[in-house]
Protein backbone atom coordinates (compact mmCIF):
# COMPACT_ATOMS: atom_id res chain seq x y z
CA UNK A 1 0.00 0.00 0.00
CA UNK A 2 3.02 2.26 -0.10
CA UNK A 3 5.38 3.88 2.37
CA UNK A 4 2.55 5.61 4.25
CA UNK A 5 0.65 2.44 5.09
CA UNK A 6 0.31 1.70 8.82
CA UNK A 7 2.85 -0.63 10.38
CA UNK A 8 1.92 -4.28 10.02
CA UNK A 9 -0.38 -3.66 7.05
CA UNK A 10 0.06 -6.07 4.17
CA UNK A 11 -2.18 -6.88 1.24
CA UNK A 12 -5.54 -6.51 2.97
CA UNK A 13 -8.35 -8.66 1.64
CA UNK A 14 -11.29 -6.94 3.30
CA UNK A 15 -14.34 -6.17 1.19
CA UNK A 16 -17.01 -3.62 1.87
CA UNK A 17 -20.66 -4.51 1.38
CA UNK A 18 -21.42 -1.59 -0.96
CA UNK A 19 -21.18 -2.01 -4.70
CA UNK A 20 -22.88 -1.75 -8.08
CA UNK A 21 -22.48 -3.58 -11.36
CA UNK A 22 -24.27 -3.61 -14.70
CA UNK A 23 -23.54 -5.74 -17.74
CA UNK A 24 -25.17 -6.89 -20.96
CA UNK A 25 -24.62 -10.00 -23.07
CA UNK A 26 -26.12 -11.49 -26.21
CA UNK A 27 -26.06 -14.98 -27.64
CA UNK A 28 -28.01 -16.74 -30.38
CA UNK A 29 -30.54 -13.94 -30.89
CA UNK A 30 -31.10 -13.52 -27.16
CA UNK A 31 -29.92 -10.54 -25.10
CA UNK A 32 -29.82 -10.02 -21.34
CA UNK A 33 -28.99 -7.05 -19.13
CA UNK A 34 -28.24 -7.59 -15.45
CA UNK A 35 -27.98 -4.95 -12.71
CA UNK A 36 -26.60 -5.85 -9.27
CA UNK A 37 -26.80 -3.53 -6.26
CA UNK A 38 -25.18 -4.32 -2.93
CA UNK A 39 -25.68 -2.59 0.43
CA UNK A 40 -25.06 -3.39 4.11
CA UNK A 41 -26.86 -6.24 5.83
CA UNK A 42 -26.09 -8.51 8.78
CA UNK A 43 -26.49 -11.59 6.62
CA UNK A 44 -26.73 -12.47 2.92
CA UNK A 45 -30.14 -11.26 1.73
CA UNK A 46 -30.81 -11.88 -1.97
CA UNK A 47 -33.60 -10.23 -3.95
CA UNK A 48 -33.90 -11.58 -7.51
CA UNK A 49 -36.16 -9.99 -10.14
CA UNK A 50 -36.56 -12.03 -13.31
CA UNK A 51 -38.74 -11.47 -16.39
CA UNK A 52 -42.01 -13.31 -16.72
CA UNK A 53 -41.45 -16.89 -17.75
CA UNK A 54 -37.86 -17.09 -16.50
CA UNK A 55 -38.60 -17.71 -12.82
CA UNK A 56 -37.07 -21.14 -13.23
CA UNK A 57 -33.66 -19.48 -13.35
CA UNK A 58 -33.89 -17.94 -9.87
CA UNK A 59 -32.06 -20.71 -8.02
CA UNK A 60 -29.23 -20.63 -10.55
CA UNK A 61 -28.93 -16.85 -10.18
CA UNK A 62 -28.88 -17.19 -6.39
CA UNK A 63 -26.21 -19.87 -6.58
CA UNK A 64 -24.00 -17.74 -8.83
CA UNK A 65 -24.24 -14.82 -6.38
CA UNK A 66 -23.59 -16.97 -3.30
CA UNK A 67 -20.42 -18.32 -4.91
CA UNK A 68 -18.92 -14.81 -4.96
CA UNK A 69 -20.63 -12.76 -2.24
CA UNK A 70 -21.17 -13.85 1.35
CA UNK A 71 -22.78 -10.91 3.15
CA UNK A 72 -24.97 -7.93 2.32
CA UNK A 73 -28.35 -7.18 0.77
CA UNK A 74 -27.98 -7.98 -2.92
CA UNK A 75 -30.63 -6.90 -5.43
CA UNK A 76 -30.41 -8.51 -8.88
CA UNK A 77 -32.59 -7.24 -11.75
CA UNK A 78 -32.59 -9.16 -15.04
CA UNK A 79 -34.06 -7.83 -18.32
CA UNK A 80 -34.13 -9.87 -21.52
CA UNK A 81 -34.93 -9.37 -25.18
CA UNK A 82 -35.30 -11.93 -27.94
CA UNK A 83 -34.47 -10.59 -31.39
CA UNK A 84 -37.08 -11.67 -33.94
CA UNK A 85 -39.55 -12.61 -31.21
CA UNK A 86 -40.68 -16.00 -30.07
CA UNK A 87 -43.06 -18.16 -32.12
CA UNK A 88 -46.51 -17.56 -30.71
CA UNK A 89 -49.71 -19.46 -31.51
CA UNK A 90 -53.17 -17.95 -31.67
CA UNK A 91 -55.91 -20.39 -30.72
CA UNK A 92 -59.65 -20.05 -31.44
CA UNK A 93 -62.17 -21.42 -29.01
CA UNK A 94 -64.40 -23.05 -31.65
CA UNK A 95 -67.11 -24.03 -29.21
CA UNK A 96 -67.34 -20.51 -27.88
CA UNK A 97 -67.43 -19.03 -31.39
CA UNK A 98 -70.32 -21.25 -32.46
CA UNK A 99 -72.22 -20.57 -29.25
CA UNK A 100 -71.71 -16.81 -29.67
CA UNK A 101 -72.95 -16.88 -33.27
CA UNK A 102 -76.05 -18.76 -32.25
CA UNK A 103 -76.70 -16.37 -29.36
CA UNK A 104 -76.16 -13.30 -31.52
CA UNK A 105 -78.46 -14.62 -34.24
CA UNK A 106 -81.11 -15.35 -31.62
CA UNK A 107 -80.71 -11.83 -30.22
CA UNK A 108 -81.12 -10.41 -33.74
CA UNK A 109 -84.31 -12.39 -34.25
CA UNK A 110 -85.71 -11.29 -30.88
CA UNK A 111 -84.98 -7.67 -31.72
CA UNK A 112 -86.20 -8.18 -35.30
CA UNK A 113 -83.04 -6.43 -36.45
CA UNK A 114 -81.95 -6.64 -40.09
CA UNK A 115 -78.30 -6.25 -39.07
CA UNK A 116 -76.29 -9.38 -39.88
CA UNK A 117 -74.06 -11.12 -37.39
CA UNK A 118 -70.45 -10.25 -38.33
CA UNK A 119 -67.01 -11.44 -37.32
CA UNK A 120 -66.37 -8.22 -35.39
CA UNK A 121 -69.35 -9.00 -33.17
CA UNK A 122 -67.86 -12.37 -32.27
CA UNK A 123 -64.29 -11.13 -31.77
CA UNK A 124 -65.48 -8.39 -29.42
CA UNK A 125 -66.18 -11.05 -26.81
CA UNK A 126 -63.16 -11.80 -24.55
CA UNK A 127 -61.39 -15.16 -24.75
CA UNK A 128 -62.53 -15.97 -28.29
CA UNK A 129 -58.91 -15.66 -29.40
CA UNK A 130 -56.20 -16.94 -27.07
CA UNK A 131 -52.48 -16.27 -27.57
CA UNK A 132 -50.32 -19.17 -26.47
CA UNK A 133 -46.77 -18.28 -25.45
CA UNK A 134 -44.20 -20.99 -26.17
CA UNK A 135 -42.40 -22.54 -23.22
CA UNK A 136 -39.18 -20.55 -22.67
CA UNK A 137 -35.90 -22.28 -23.41
CA UNK A 138 -34.44 -21.97 -19.91
CA UNK A 139 -31.11 -23.51 -20.86
CA UNK A 140 -30.68 -21.12 -23.77
CA UNK A 141 -31.67 -18.13 -21.64
CA UNK A 142 -29.40 -19.24 -18.79
CA UNK A 143 -26.37 -19.14 -21.09
CA UNK A 144 -26.85 -15.45 -21.85
CA UNK A 145 -28.10 -14.46 -18.36
CA UNK A 146 -25.13 -16.22 -16.75
CA UNK A 147 -22.70 -14.29 -18.95
CA UNK A 148 -24.22 -10.91 -18.09
CA UNK A 149 -24.58 -11.84 -14.41
CA UNK A 150 -20.94 -12.91 -14.19
CA UNK A 151 -19.74 -9.60 -15.60
CA UNK A 152 -22.02 -7.57 -13.31
CA UNK A 153 -20.90 -9.53 -10.25
CA UNK A 154 -17.25 -9.00 -11.22
CA UNK A 155 -17.88 -5.24 -11.21
CA UNK A 156 -19.59 -5.42 -7.82
CA UNK A 157 -16.79 -7.48 -6.29
CA UNK A 158 -14.16 -5.11 -7.71
CA UNK A 159 -15.93 -2.09 -6.20
CA UNK A 160 -16.38 -3.85 -2.85
CA UNK A 161 -12.69 -4.79 -2.87
CA UNK A 162 -11.55 -1.22 -3.59
CA UNK A 163 -13.68 0.15 -0.78
CA UNK A 164 -12.47 -2.66 1.48
CA UNK A 165 -8.85 -1.64 0.86
CA UNK A 166 -9.65 1.93 1.91
CA UNK A 167 -11.46 0.69 5.03
CA UNK A 168 -8.50 -1.55 5.90
CA UNK A 169 -6.04 1.36 5.71
CA UNK A 170 -8.19 3.40 8.07
CA UNK A 171 -8.74 0.50 10.48
CA UNK A 172 -5.05 -0.37 10.67
CA UNK A 173 -4.09 3.26 11.27
CA UNK A 174 -6.49 3.35 14.21
CA UNK A 175 -5.22 -0.01 15.47
CA UNK A 176 -1.71 1.44 15.46
CA UNK A 177 -3.01 4.38 17.49
CA UNK A 178 -4.53 1.93 19.98
CA UNK A 179 -1.18 0.17 20.31
CA UNK A 180 0.43 3.49 21.10
CA UNK A 181 -2.16 4.26 23.76
CA UNK A 182 -1.67 0.82 25.33
CA UNK A 183 2.10 1.45 25.45
CA UNK A 184 1.50 4.78 27.21
CA UNK A 185 -0.73 3.08 29.80
CA UNK A 186 1.91 0.39 30.37
CA UNK A 187 4.56 3.07 30.99
CA UNK A 188 2.30 5.07 33.24
CA UNK A 189 1.04 2.19 35.41
CA UNK A 190 4.15 1.86 37.68
CA UNK A 191 4.15 5.64 38.17
CA UNK A 192 0.53 5.46 39.32
CA UNK A 193 1.54 2.98 42.04
CA UNK A 194 4.49 5.14 43.14
CA UNK A 195 2.30 8.23 43.30
CA UNK A 196 -0.28 6.29 45.34
CA UNK A 197 2.48 5.17 47.70
CA UNK A 198 3.69 8.77 48.14
CA UNK A 199 0.15 9.99 48.88
CA UNK A 200 -0.34 7.16 51.39
CA UNK A 201 2.90 7.97 53.22
CA UNK A 202 1.99 11.65 53.32
CA UNK A 203 -1.47 11.01 54.74
CA UNK A 204 -0.17 8.56 57.33
CA UNK A 205 2.59 10.97 58.27
CA UNK A 206 0.01 13.66 58.91
CA UNK A 207 -2.18 11.32 60.96
CA UNK A 208 0.64 9.59 62.86
CA UNK A 209 3.49 12.08 63.40
CA UNK A 210 5.67 9.54 65.25
CA UNK A 211 5.82 7.39 62.13
CA UNK A 212 4.24 4.22 60.75
CA UNK A 213 5.64 0.73 60.49
CA UNK A 214 7.30 0.47 57.04
CA UNK A 215 6.01 -3.09 56.71
CA UNK A 216 2.45 -1.84 57.12
CA UNK A 217 3.06 0.75 54.40
CA UNK A 218 4.50 -1.96 52.14
CA UNK A 219 1.38 -4.08 52.67
CA UNK A 220 -0.95 -1.20 51.82
CA UNK A 221 1.09 -0.34 48.71
CA UNK A 222 0.94 -3.98 47.61
CA UNK A 223 -2.84 -3.88 47.92
CA UNK A 224 -3.00 -0.67 45.88
CA UNK A 225 -0.63 -2.07 43.25
CA UNK A 226 -2.73 -5.21 42.87
CA UNK A 227 -5.92 -3.19 42.61
CA UNK A 228 -4.40 -0.89 39.94
CA UNK A 229 -2.61 -3.63 38.00
CA UNK A 230 -3.80 -3.62 34.37
CA UNK A 231 -1.05 -5.78 32.93
CA UNK A 232 -3.44 -8.63 32.11
CA UNK A 233 -5.85 -6.28 30.38
CA UNK A 234 -3.01 -4.72 28.38
CA UNK A 235 -1.78 -8.16 27.36
CA UNK A 236 -5.26 -9.02 26.08
CA UNK A 237 -5.49 -5.69 24.24
CA UNK A 238 -2.22 -6.44 22.47
CA UNK A 239 -3.41 -9.97 21.65
CA UNK A 240 -6.71 -8.68 20.25
CA UNK A 241 -4.90 -6.13 18.10
CA UNK A 242 -2.69 -8.88 16.66
CA UNK A 243 -5.84 -10.84 15.85
CA UNK A 244 -7.30 -7.74 14.21
CA UNK A 245 -4.30 -7.52 11.87
CA UNK A 246 -4.67 -11.19 11.00
CA UNK A 247 -8.37 -10.75 10.25
CA UNK A 248 -7.68 -7.81 7.96
CA UNK A 249 -5.41 -10.06 5.89
CA UNK A 250 -7.75 -13.06 6.06
CA UNK A 251 -9.14 -14.15 2.66
CA UNK A 252 -12.54 -15.17 4.05
CA UNK A 253 -15.21 -12.62 5.14
CA UNK A 254 -14.15 -11.10 8.47
CA UNK A 255 -16.82 -8.53 9.31
CA UNK A 256 -18.57 -10.50 12.06
CA UNK A 257 -15.29 -11.63 13.62
CA UNK A 258 -14.03 -8.05 13.66
CA UNK A 259 -17.25 -6.89 15.28
CA UNK A 260 -16.86 -9.45 18.07
CA UNK A 261 -13.18 -8.54 18.53
CA UNK A 262 -14.09 -4.86 18.92
CA UNK A 263 -16.54 -5.76 21.69
CA UNK A 264 -13.72 -7.57 23.52
CA UNK A 265 -11.35 -4.64 23.07
CA UNK A 266 -13.95 -2.23 24.38
CA UNK A 267 -14.44 -4.42 27.45
CA UNK A 268 -10.69 -4.46 28.19
CA UNK A 269 -10.35 -0.70 27.89
CA UNK A 270 -13.34 -0.19 30.19
CA UNK A 271 -11.66 -2.40 32.79
CA UNK A 272 -8.37 -0.50 32.42
CA UNK A 273 -10.18 2.78 33.03
CA UNK A 274 -11.98 1.51 36.13
CA UNK A 275 -8.90 -0.13 37.70
CA UNK A 276 -6.26 2.50 37.01
CA UNK A 277 -7.92 5.35 38.96
CA UNK A 278 -5.64 7.87 37.26
CA UNK A 279 -6.67 11.00 35.39
CA UNK A 280 -4.05 10.62 32.65
CA UNK A 281 -4.87 6.96 32.01
CA UNK A 282 -8.57 7.84 32.04
CA UNK A 283 -7.91 10.33 29.24
CA UNK A 284 -6.09 7.69 27.19
CA UNK A 285 -8.97 5.28 27.76
CA UNK A 286 -11.40 7.88 26.39
CA UNK A 287 -9.19 8.30 23.31
CA UNK A 288 -8.97 4.52 22.87
CA UNK A 289 -12.74 4.10 23.07
CA UNK A 290 -13.19 6.88 20.51
CA UNK A 291 -10.87 5.03 18.12
CA UNK A 292 -12.75 1.78 18.74
CA UNK A 293 -16.05 3.45 17.94
CA UNK A 294 -14.66 4.76 14.65
CA UNK A 295 -13.38 1.29 13.78
CA UNK A 296 -16.77 -0.17 14.67
CA UNK A 297 -18.46 2.23 12.26
CA UNK A 298 -16.12 1.06 9.50
CA UNK A 299 -16.62 -2.60 10.35
CA UNK A 300 -20.39 -2.25 9.87
CA UNK A 301 -19.67 -2.02 6.12
CA UNK A 302 -17.29 -4.98 5.93
CA UNK A 303 -18.35 -8.29 4.45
Amino acid sequence: MGANAPRGFGHALLRSMTGYGRAAASLGGRAATVEVRSVNHRFLDLVVRLPRGLGGLEERVRGAVQDRIHRGRIEIAVAVEEHGGADRRVKIDRGLVLALRAALEEARDVLESPEPVTLSHVLAVPDVLQVEEPEPDLEGWWDVVREALGQALASVVAMRTREGQALAVDIMARAQRLEGLAALVRQRSPVVVQEAKARLEQRLGELVPQGVDPQRIAQEVAIIADRCDVSEELARVESHLRQLRELVDEPSPAGRKLDFLLQELNREWNTIGSKASDAQIAQWVIEAKAELEKIREQVQNIE
